[in-house]
């Protein structure tokens, strides 16, 4: 019996001290370096303009004006919905999924004018994991540019200007590719004065 307790007292002080450590220390801890470290990112990492929050460099938002570059497709909730993050779960046999890129296609051709013969890239028609990501490919921004341009009524070597400031390289220089953060484009664009 006294073997029982005594069993039974470490795993009561484990399981406190545990409970203290990760549910109390480690959070706070967390909380304080990404306070310290990376005071933006640790608090949403929001655009402002004017004092009125745009929206978050980490969350894709729905842009449909031709002034605007659009992003990918989203499948989150109704999409955009940071409540409800994920991809349709739909394969690439789904009759519905096909269907679905092929008008995306068309939409894409007809909206940025383009030619027959030229490829869409697959960011355009084709919504990420999450639904909420926040990047196109160069190869998008570039075919939107004068989509933009025309609707601004600015140079198209303008809006192409814009598009390589909002560039961002790979992750540490070899993950992923280079590409463009919507929102950061938008504002950027918004700010020129004709």
């Amino acid at each position: 019996m006294k073997n029982l307790l005594t069993e039974l007292h470490l795993a009561l002080v484990a399981t406190i001290t545990l409970g203290v450590v990760v549910c109390g220390i480690y959070p706070v801890m967390v909380w304080v370096l990404g306070q310290g470290l990376f005071p933006i990112e640790a608090n949403g990492s929001f655009k402002t303009r004017a004092g009125k929050i745009m929206g978050s460099d980490l969350i894709g938002q729905r842009f449909t004006d031709a002034k605007y570059f659009h992003p990918r497709p989203s499948a989150a909730g109704s999409g955009y919905d940071a409540t409800n993050s994920g991809g349709t779960n739909l394969g690439p046999t789904s009759k519905r999924l096909v269907d679905a890129v092929k008008q995306r296609v068309l939409d894409y051709r007809a909206e940025n004018r383009l030619a027959p013969d030229v490829l869409v890239p697959a960011d355009a028609v084709m919504a990420s994991a999450s639904g909420l990501d926040p990047h196109i490919s160069l190869k998008n921004a570039y075919l939107q540019a004068a989509r933009v341009a025309r609707a601004r009524e600015l140079s198209e070597k303008t809006v192409l200007r814009e598009v390589a400031i909002a560039t961002e390289d790979r992750d540490l220089g070899i993950l992923g590719e280079a590409r463009v953060n919507v929102l950061k484009l938008n504002i950027a664009l918004d700010g020129i004065l004709r």
